[in-house]
């Protein structure tokens, strides 16, 4: 069974289905946060290593979003029962031979630009970028999927927050900063909020597709909990990095809060299935405004 997709989707447009816009803001915040720790740490920023990083985080993010695509129709998850996005090759948009190419092309670019990073960072930076674009392919794939085993909000935590927020300030300082790691917290915690509420509102379809997400597995209260504590978890996180650093410029990111808060509502109150999908967007939406409140914050307050 494969999804029924709009007849007048375009070849560009399908791709750019498929790199899901939405999820973006979880490469680009990572690296803007740790640009702002850098800077909080007195360095001064390298652009052109800012550039290729985020370059690179966006490929292994888009890269990472081909591979669910294609591993998700190939293990029979993605149905005509499925809630969210139009998914390309479960839809007919784009052939698999196509995504795959996709796969090759955005990990193939996110590796030679991963060579420069090497060649400024060392070998933390390779092992780094080799474990981040194997993670990204074990995802939904090979023998042991972890977003299929429980492990993709931890994949997410660790991939998306610490690694990227730490990984992005040590390129731009040379050291691995306390500072980089207080500000990844909560940025970890908001990134996999995007996939929390995405494996809410997939949870039926996913229990019938044998996909062992963690929602699955802990059910569909547990993980409306698990969506709300993120939230508030993150903004105290924020205010203890505040606290710590002795920095009120940190407290920037309470100015999000309204949004957070509008999300804590519907997520826990009874918003099911379609409903979500725009809470899925809005989520992104708060990373992104968090994140750059955070960055700015950080920046501010500059050593």
């Amino acid at each position: 069974m494969t999804a029924a997709a709009p007849p007048e989707i375009t070849p560009a447009r399908a791709w750019i289905l498929a790199a899901r816009p939405a999820t973006l803001p979880a490469a680009v915040v990572p690296v803007l946060v740790g640009a702002g720790a850098a800077l909080a740490d007195g360095a001064q920023l390298r652009l052109l290593v800012l550039v290729m990083t985020l370059a690179c985080a966006l490929l292994i993010q888009i890269g990472t979003n081909f591979a669910n695509d294609y591993s998700d129709f190939a293990r029979g998850a993605d149905t005509e029962a499925r809630l969210g996005p139009v998914r390309v090759t479960a839809s007919g948009l784009m052939t698999r031979e196509a995504v795959r190419l996709g796969i090759i092309a955005a990990f193939g670019v996110a590796v030679l630009i991963g060579i420069y990073l090497a060649w400024i960072g060392g070998w933390p930076i390779i092992v780094i970028g080799i474990v981040s674009v194997l993670s990204g392919l074990a995802y939904t794939g090979g023998p042991f999927p972890t977003g299929y085993h429980g492990l993709g909000d931890l994949f997410v935590f660790v991939f998306f927050g610490l690694v990227a927020v730490t990984g992005t300030a040590f390129l731009q300082t040379g050291v691995w900063s306390r500072t980089a790691l207080l500000l990844s917290i909560p940025i970890g915690l908001l990134v996999t909020n995007i996939l929390v509420v995405n494996n809410l509102r997939d949870l039926p379809t996913d229990v019938a597709a044998g996909k062992g997400t963690l929602a699955t597995r802990i059910g569909e209260r547990a993980t409306r909990i698990q969506y709300v504590s993120f939230c508030v978890a993150a903004f105290m996180m924020s205010a203890a990095a505040a606290i710590d650093l002795e920095s009120p410029w940190l407290l920037l990111p309470l100015a999000s809060a309204p949004l957070a808060i509008n999300l804590i509502r519907k997520v826990g109150g009874d918003a099911s299935g379609r409903e979500l999908n725009p809470v899925l967007e809005r989520s992104g939406q708060l990373l992104l405004a968090f994140g750059l409140l955070l960055a700015t914050g950080a920046a501010l307050s500059r050593q």
